[in-house]
Order: C-alpha cells, then sequence, then structure tokens
C-alpha cells in the first residue's frame, strides 16, 4: 500500500497508508485528516478539498481536466502551480511517500 504524508495547518505531519485506486480525498476523510471538508463529496463542485501537491509528484499526476481547472480558481486559500483537488487524484504506486499540505482553510 502507497504512504501518503499530509502536512497540517497545525504544524502536525501524518503518514497514512492508502488504497490504490481510492482518491487521497476519501483516504483523507477515512483516516480523519483535518482540513479536507469535501463538501460535494468528490464531485469537484465545492473546492474544499485543495491541497498542495509536493512538486516533486506533481509531474506523477495527470493533468487536471476542466471541473478542476475551474473549481481551483475558487478555493479559499490561493491557488499556486501546485494546488490540486484531492477528489481528482487517484492513489497509485507512483505516489507513495507523496506529500500533501492541507491549505489554512478551504471555506
Amino acid at each position: 500500500m502507497p504512504k501518503l504524508i499530509f502536512k497540517l495547518p497545525n504544524g502536525e505531519v501524518r503518514e497514512l497508508s492508502a488504497e490504490i485506486g481510492n482518491t487521497v480525498m476519501r483516504t483523507a476523510i477515512a483516516r480523519g485528516i483535518d482540513g479536507i471538508v469535501a463538501e460535494c463529496g468528490g464531485a469537484a463542485a465545492c473546492g474544499t478539498c485543495h491541497v498542495y501537491v509536493d512538486e516533486t509528484f506533481l509531474a506523477k499526476l495527470p493533468a487536471p481536466e476542466s471541473n478542476e481547472e475551474a473549481m481551483l480558481d475558487f478555493t479559499a486559500e490561493p491557488r499556486k502551480s501546485n494546488s490540486r483537488l484531492s477528489c481528482q487524484l487517484k492513489v497509485t504506486e507512483e505516489l507513495d511517500g507523496a506529500v500533501f499540505t492541507v491549505p489554512e482553510k478551504q471555506r
């Protein structure tokens, strides 16, 4: 199982085992990662699962689709070049060790 690392706004770092095929968002919610709100349940319609992906793992992710691109313009925290919606990120072996920084706020 790949390990995902979440850096929380309070400075805490949590490492979680994740099932391949699951989303980063669902993994975070199932394991109680504070700050991943996911109001729309993973439909890329709210932007409340926004994360900053460690730059070294960006190339291992598919490019964002148009609906994700649109929602990233409306996140509570500023959009950066490494911003993604965690609901749109499938867990793969290539993401083993990936670091996701949770923004200070989601709404």
